[in-house]
C-alpha cells in the first residue's frame, strides 16, 4: 500500500470558517487546469525541461544499467573503506542526511552491527563551524577514509574550503596517490571542479573519479540523482527508492484535483495562504527518523516559492519557454517552512500551534508501521502494557484534534512503513506538490536569486576576481552600519 493524504481537517466542514470550502474549490478550478495544462506542456518537451530546471521529474526513470554501476561503485567503496565524508552544502547535504536518517538504522554510525558491513558516514562541507569538522578530522583515520565532495560549480565556499581542508589532510597522511580517496559528484562539463577533476585524471586515472549532476536538476530536487551513491554506500535498494518515486510521479499525473495528492496539497495550502493568511507550513512527522526530511523540505519549499516576483513566460516558434522576473509584477510572498518533530516537539511549539497566532498549516507524516517495537512493562499504570507504536499514533490523533477542536487547519500523509520506497514516494509527493503551487503562484520556482546575496557580499570581501561591478558598487553604497550605541 502506498502514501495516504488525509485532508479532512483543511475544510470547513471540520473547521469551521478558517477552513476551505466549497466556494473556494469552484473558484480556483480554472487556475488548476491552466496550471496542470502549462506544467504537462513543459514536461512533454525535454529541451523545456532542461532549460528551466524540470529535468528533476525524470529521475525515477534513469536507466538501470546506470543504477547498477552506481549501486556496485558504493558497495566497492563502503566495502573498502571504514568511512566515508560526504561534502555538500543545501540539497548536496540536506537529501543526504534525509536519506541516511529514514533508510539507515537509528544511530547508525554508532554502533558496527548496525551498519552491517557498509561504511560509516559523515556530512561537512556544509557550515563554517571550525569546531565540527576539526574534531571529526582528528578522530578519523585518513588512510580508511574515503570523500565524496557534491558542487555544480566547484566554487560553493562551504564546500569548497572543506575539501581544501580534508585534502591536505588526506595528503599528508596517505602521500601523493591521495586523490584514489576522492570522488566528484560535479558538472560533467564545466566549473572548477570538473576542471579538477580532468587535471588530475591526466596524472592518474584513479585520482578524483567523478560522477554527473544532470542537467537541468536543480540542488534541492537533485536526491534522485547526486544521492545515489551516498544510497549504495549505506546499502540502500536504489531501484525500491525509484519505485516509490515513479509510483507516486503516476499518481501525480491525474488532471482530477481529487485524484491527485499533489495537486490537491498545492491547492488547499495556496486557498489557506492567500485567502486565510495562513503563511507559516509547519511540517511534523511522528517520526524520529523522519526529522531529517522534515529539514530537507524546509530547503525545497523556502528556495522554490520564496520570490520577490512573478514569472514572466515568453514561447519560440519551436515551443521552447524562457522564464524572467517580471519586474512589473512584484510578488514578495511564499509561504515559510518550520520543521518540527511528534512527540518532542509538543511540548514547546503545539502551545504556539494552538493558542498563538491563527497563521500556519500543519502537515502530519503519520507512520503505521514501524521496524520495531518496545512495550512498557508493568501492571497498574496508565502506560502499562501499551506499545511505543500505538502511543506515538495516539500522540499523533491527539495533536490533531487539538488543533482541530479550536479550528486550526492540518493535514496528514499516512505512511503504511518508513521504508525505501515509501521514503521515495514521499520526497517525489512534496517535489510535485512544490512545484505545482509554484504553477498556481505562477513563480520560477526553480531559480534561487536571493541565496546569491551573502555569497557575493561574502566574494567581495575575499577578494574573488570576477565579482560583477554593480555588486561591487552596491556594497560600496550600502555598506553594514554599526553604531557602537546599539551595542551593549
Amino acid at each position: 500500500m502506498g502514501l495516504k493524504f488525509d485532508f479532512n481537517n483543511m475544510f470547513s466542514a471540520n473547521i469551521g470558517p478558517a477552513g476551505v470550502s466549497d466556494t473556494d474549490i469552484a473558484e480556483i478550478t480554472q487556475d488548476v487546469k491552466k496550471a496542470d495544462q502549462h506544467f504537462k506542456a513543459v514536461l512533454a518537451k525535454e529541451e523545456n525541461r532542461v532549460n528551466l530546471g524540470l529535468e528533476w521529474t525524470q529521475l525515477p526513470f534513469q536507466d538501470k544499467q546506470i543504477l547498477s554501476i552506481i549501486q556496485k561503485l558504493g558497495k566497492q567503496i563502503s566495502e573498502k573503506f571504514e568511512n566515508v565524508l560526504f561534502l555538500g552544502i543545501g540539497g548536496s547535504y540536506l537529501g543526504l542526511k534525509a536519506a541516511q536518517d529514514a533508510l539507515a538504522a537509528p544511530y547508525y554510525n554508532e554502533f558496527k552491527p548496525l551498519r552491517k558491513g557498509f561504511a560509516s558516514v559523515y556530512f561537512e562541507g556544509n557550515n563554517l563551524d571550525p569546531d565540527t569538522l576539526s574534531v571529526l578530522l582528528k578522530n578519523l583515520n585518513p588512510k580508511r577514509t574515503f570523500i565524496v565532495v557534491i558542487s555544480k560549480s566547484g566554487e560553493t565556499t562551504e564546500t569548497k574550503a572543506a575539501l581544501m581542508v580534508t585534502e591536505q589532510w588526506l595528503k599528508q597522511a596517505v602521500g601523493q596517490k591521495y586523490g584514489r580517496q576522492i570522488l566528484a559528484i560535479t558538472d560533467p562539463e564545466s566549473g572548477s571542479l570538473r576542471k579538477r577533476v580532468e587535471f588530475e585524471h591526466k596524472k592518474d586515472p584513479l585520482s578524483f573519479r567523478s560522477l554527473p549532476l544532470l542537467k537541468g536538476v536543480g540542488g534541492r530536487f537533485s536526491e534522485l540523482n547526486m544521492g545515489l551513491l551516498h544510497l549504495a554506500i549505506i546499502g540502500v535498494d536504489i531501484e525500491k527508492v525509484f519505485a516509490g518515486a515513479k509510483d507516486m510521479f503516476s499518481r501525480c499525473s491525474q488532471a482530477e484535483l481529487f485524484n491527485n495528492p499533489a495537486y490537491l496539497y498545492a491547492v488547499l495550502h495556496t486557498i489557506l495562504y492567500r485567502k486565510k493568511a495562513k503563511s507559516l507550513a509547519l511540517l511534523m512527522p511522528f517520526s524520529e527518523t523522519l526529522k531529517s526530511t522534515a529539514d530537507w523540505y524546509i530547503q525545497l519549499l523556502a528556495e522554490s516559492l520564496g520570490k520577490k516576483y512573478h514569472r514572466k513566460i515568453t514561447v519560440d516558434a519551436q515551443g521552447l519557454e524562457s522564464w524572467l522576473n517580471d519586474k512589473d509584477n512584484i510578488f514578495v510572498m511564499g509561504r515559510t517552512p518550520i520543521s518540527a518533530r511528534g512527540t518532542n516537539d509538543l511540548h514547546s511549539i503545539q502551545q504556539n500551534n494552538v493558542e498563538g497566532e491563527d497563521n500556519k498549516v500543519i502537515t502530519f507524516i503519520r507512520v503505521e508501521k514501524f521496524n520495531n517495537e518496545i512495550k512498557v512493562p508493568g501492571e497498574n499504570d496508565l502506560l502499562a502494557g501499551r506499545k511505543y507504536s500505538d502511543l506515538i499514533m495516539l500522540a499523533q490523533e491527539a495533536t490533531e484534534w487539538a488543533l482541530a477542536n479550536v479550528n486550526r487547519p492540518s493535514c496528514s500523509i499516512i505512511m503504511p512503513e518508513v521504508n525505501a520506497y515509501s521514503w521515495g514516494a514521499l520526497l517525489f509527493f512534496f517535489e510535485m506538490a512544490t512545484a505545482f503551487e509554484g504553477e498556481l503562484l505562477n513563480v520560477n520556482a526553480y531559480n534561487q536569486p536571493g541565496v546569491e546575496g551573502y555569497k557575493n557580499y561574502m566574494y567581495y570581501r575575499l577578494g574573488k576576481p570576477g565579482v560583477a561591478a554593480s555588486v561591487a558598487e552596491a556594497i560600496k553604497n550600502k555598506p553594514l552600519v554599526k553604531n557602537p550605541k546599539f551595542i551593549l
